[in-house]
């Protein structure tokens, strides 16, 4: 009868149901508190119990990172990313609903790389004999499926890869209009995360850059220009 004792949850200390355990390396975990982890997070049976609770503890600090999230630019149509250009920072959701969803608010610095698929699938289409036998038609014909996807790499605690797929439903003809407008999706989401993550890295290196006297065009002073690239003393825009 041991077998059918119910676990307890060890994050939040509940009861947990028939079916309802989630494995960790090292103790269980009920299905509604697996429902909270980051859907990145990918390596769950070999995480301890001290790191889900860590990681458990990043997930309620998002939900404030989400509230003050505000979008700037939509990138995508069916899964997006979602931009917020003043704040460097990005979220990928296909939910119309996504601030209750809690998605990962991601910091442009922390793209390493990204990367776009569109994945074959070819199937063999049949015919029936005389006999009603299934038999390939010479030559054989197939059906094609094309489906879009984008792995955006990241420098995180939690996970090293957010990897989704633009399309719903799968497309059958290649260069159609859909087939066309997902790959222009991919590659724009591609092309912007990449060019923000080097924007982003080159204002931190700029900011970080030693400032050097300067001789002011306006007023003539000698002078280093503030963070804002103007003289001290008259407040005229300076070349840094």
């Amino acid at each position: 009868m041991g077998l059918f004792n119910k676990k307890e949850c060890d994050v939040c200390g509940g009861k947990i149901g028939l079916l309802g355990n989630r494995k960790l390396e090292d103790g269980n975990m009920c299905k509604d508190c697996a429902c909270l982890l980051s859907p990145f997070m990918t390596d769950r049976r070999r995480t301890t119990l001290a790191d889900i609770k860590e990681h458990l503890a990043y997930r309620e600090a998002n939900k404030a990172e989400v509230e003050a999230f505000n979008v700037t630019r939509t990138l995508g149509d069916k899964t997006k990313v979602l931009l917020d250009e003043d704040a460097k920072k990005f979220i990928v959701t296909s939910s119309s609903r996504w601030k209750s969803d809690n998605p990962d608010v991601m910091a442009f610095s922390q793209v390493t790389g990204c990367n776009t698929e569109i994945r074959e699938d070819k199937t063999e289409l049949k015919t029936k004999d005389k006999e009603g036998k299934s038999i390939s038609y010479s030559p054989p014909r197939y059906r094609y499926e094309y489906n879009f996807y984008v792995t955006v790499h990241v420098n995180s605690q939690w996970f090293n890869d957010i990897r989704f797929q633009l399309n719903r439903s799968s497309i059958e003809h290649r260069g159609s209009v859909e087939y066309r407008n997902f790959e222009l999706q991919a590659n724009e989401i591609k092309a912007s995360l990449m060019q923000m993550r080097q924007d982003t890295r080159e204002s931190a290196a700029a900011a970080q850059a030693p400032r050097v006297a300067q001789t002011c065009p306006y007023c003539g002073a000698t002078t280093t220009p503030d963070a804002d690239g103007r003289c001290e003393y008259c407040g005229g825009a300076m070349q840094a």
